[in-house]
């Protein structure tokens, strides 16, 4: 059975930005993974429904509950805010976190995380920054923990 990936991301906010969510979804379907990205999947509710914006935020709750993991893209200083609540529940839930930044600009407390700390207790304690990527190609990266997930029952 196929696994399922949350792709949380602030991309479908902007046409610019929003063209560079082919190349993660590629490198996902590569891999097998069934990829559930928001703004694909609710953009009919924003173009059939007066009242569209609960609806679509319930959408995007059950299809994240219904996936194995979520894949975040936490870019900006701070991140996006709606990518940090799906994170939220992601914890909550215990899903399987990975986290990609390719910003260079630093946005934690801590010298330790590159991240709000309270992001990290969804991650692996002592080996977090397997599940934390920073370019593309760090997705198929066999040292980081995405390909064991994918490859994993």
């Amino acid at each position: 059975m196929k696994k399922k990936l949350y792709l949380a991301n602030p991309y479908g906010f902007s046409k610019q930005t929003k063209t560079l969510l082919p190349e993660f979804i590629k490198i996902f379907h590569d891999l097998d993974v069934e990829v559930y990205e928001p703004f694909e999947r609710t953009k009919e509710l924003i173009n059939n429904k007066k009242n569209w914006a609960y609806e679509l935020a319930k959408t995007n709750l059950e299809d994240l509950k219904s996936c194995d993991c979520i894949f975040a893209i936490v870019n900006g200083n701070p991140p996006d805010e709606g990518v940090m609540v799906e994170l939220g529940i992601a914890i909550a839930l215990k899903k399987e976190i990975f986290l990609f930044r390719d910003d260079f600009r630093n946005c934690s407390d801590s010298n330790e995380y590159p991240l709000n700390l309270m992001l990290f207790v969804g991650l692996p304690k002592e080996s977090w920054s397997r599940n934390y990527f920073q370019t593309l190609k760090d997705i198929n990266n066999p040292k980081k923990n995405f390909l064991n997930w994918v490859q994993s029952k």
